[in-house]
């Protein structure tokens, strides 16, 4: 089989032709059975590969989140052993952030053009080798845990952008929204992990650096997963559109486009208060409630080595269950309410963002008051935030056209997390440091706790912009479906006696 086929599974990182995959010569090959169902599906790929295809993307997703948030379960230990401020602290989520931002609409332009296993390969196996790096950071060097934390996005960048568009060319309506809603899990979830990999780990080993020589292991595997099991589909395909019939623009007709797009455009504001909020709550929520309880009496500052990390254990277990929770009610109600409204899906984010502002209010003014009151509240409040995760994204999946999603991903990442949770961290944190009135335990609590309650103030923001997707939502969505690129397409007319190729625009009475 030759290197430039488009079915074979070794097709070159820079080709274009890097759509549906199969067996190389070398290989053993699929059974003939199987290369049947493969050739009968529109994908490229057969029912049992799908399926394992968006397993082991899951798998990946989950280790993804739960890299990003090890650092925040462990975040009191990070702060005794540089010595730093909270403003500092913030940074280190902040960078990560920004590579992680400013690196998405690279890959999101590669994944439309180039080999998206190859690249996730690449993204996962250096990012596990920076994180595990990170790990041995003598304590005057900060500087340099900074970088390695900016580094890690550069690798997650290439994975965020890229795997969603594979499950939307694997899946379609009911069933797409069932797989992204699976995959979604994964955010919570792997969040959760997280907190509660890094407390367990630093509690067992005395040492939060060992937390952060986990992710890396698994990481390993997670590339040996995609080279051995996953295949790549023909973009497009399933869609009954394929993609030959549906012409690459350039990147800035594709921006033009994403920036015409109304609901992309309004949905993606909405999730930027999303991601402002549990930007927020991820690094700064354990930390919160360890200076709550200092606070109140209930546990003893921390001045040695190991600090009491018991809140990122009970933090980690109410964001997993919350998330899964969340995320299956979201897409409960969203598929029961379509039956009845098209708008379904915008309106269903809208409630969980202005339900969520209120509880997430109370669980910060009550942290002074009862510790079992902070937790049910979070808990609340985290559920109703998670009802968003699957839905925003089968939004951007169906009111874009295929050939356009990968870039539409960074698109969103990159405005999402510049406005969200890029600097939140960082705000939060530099607020904080701001109201503190004096150097104790009472004004660490109290600043970090009047910092905390913008996050209710921007969560209801963020429901009036989906209240306003849902204006549009209808008609982008039959747009998209009907896409017919026919605008800047050649076609030929005479010109003097010889046939010449014009767009269709210079033509059109």
């Amino acid at each position: 089989m030759s290197l430039a086929d488009p079915t074979s599974d070794t097709t070159p990182f820079f080709s274009d032709d890097a759509e549906g995959e199969g067996s190389s010569d070398k290989d053993e090959g699929p059974s003939p059975q199987q290369q049947q169902q493969e050739e009968d599906s529109p994908s490229g790929l057969s029912k049992t590969r799908a399926f394992l295809t968006v397993g082991v993307l899951c798998y990946i997703n989950l280790l993804n989140y739960m890299d990003r948030f090890t650092v925040a379960g462990v975040l009191p230990d990070i702060e005794h052993f540089f010595s730093i401020s909270d403003g500092k602290s913030g940074l280190l989520q902040t960078v990560f952030i920004c590579s992680y931002m400013l690196l998405a609409p690279l890959f999101g332009y590669l994944g439309d053009r180039y080999n998206r296993k190859m690249i996730m390969c690449f993204g996962i196996a250096f990012w596990s080798i920076i994180t595990l790096a990170s790990s041995f950071i003598a304590k005057d060097y900060f500087w340099a845990l900074l970088l390695t934390r900016g580094l890690v996005g550069v690798g997650e960048a290439s994975y965020s952008t890229i795997a969603p568009t594979i499950i939307a060319d694997l899946f379609v309506k009911e069933k797409r929204t069932n797989m992204l809603s699976i995959f979604y899990f994964a955010i919570p979830v792997g969040s959760g992990l997280g907190y509660i990999v890094g407390s367990a780990v630093n509690d067992r080993a005395k040492d939060w650096h060992w937390a952060l020589r986990v992710t890396p292991a698994l990481g390993v595997v997670a590339v040996f997963l995609l080279v051995c099991v996953v295949k790549e589909p023909k973009r497009g395909a399933i869609e009954a559109r394929p993609e030959h019939t549906l012409h690459r623009t350039s990147w800035l007709a594709d921006m033009k486009a994403l920036c015409q797009n109304k609901s992309f455009i309004l949905s993606t504001f909405g999730f930027t208060a999303v991601a402002f909020v549990t930007g927020s709550l991820a690094l700064w929520a354990p930390a919160f409630l360890f200076r709550a309880a200092v606070f109140t009496g209930e546990k003893v500052p921390c001045v040695k080595e190991p600090c009491d990390t018991s809140d990122s254990l009970y933090f980690g277990v109410i964001t997993c269950i919350s998330g899964v929770l969340g995320v299956s009610m979201g897409v409960g109600i969203s598929q029961y309410l379509r039956k009845r409204t098209p708008r379904a899906d915008p309106l269903v984010c809208a409630a969980g963002l202005l339900l969520a502002a209120p509880f997430l209010y109370l669980s910060i003014i009550f942290a002074q008051k009862s510790t079992i009151a902070t937790y049910f509240f979070i808990f609340l409040g985290e559920t109703f935030l998670s009802m968003n995760w699957a839905i925003v994204a089968d939004i951007l999946l169906y009111v874009v056209v295929p050939t356009r999603r990968s870039t539409a991903e960074a698109f969103q990442i990159v405005l999402s997390h510049l406005l969200g949770d890029a600097g939140s961290p960082y705000l939060i944190g530099v607020v904080s440091d701001s109201l503190k009135q004096a150097d104790s335990y009472m004004w660490e609590f109290r600043s970090l706790q009047l910092s905390l309650l913008l996050c209710s103030f921007v969560a209801v923001g963020g429901g009036a912009f989906f209240l306003a997707t849902a204006l549009f939502i209808e008609k982008d969505r039959h747009r998209a479906e009907n896409y017919i690129p026919s605008d800047d397409a050649p076609i030929i007319v005479p010109k003097r006696g010889r046939s010449t190729k014009v767009p269709v625009s210079s033509v059109l009475i």
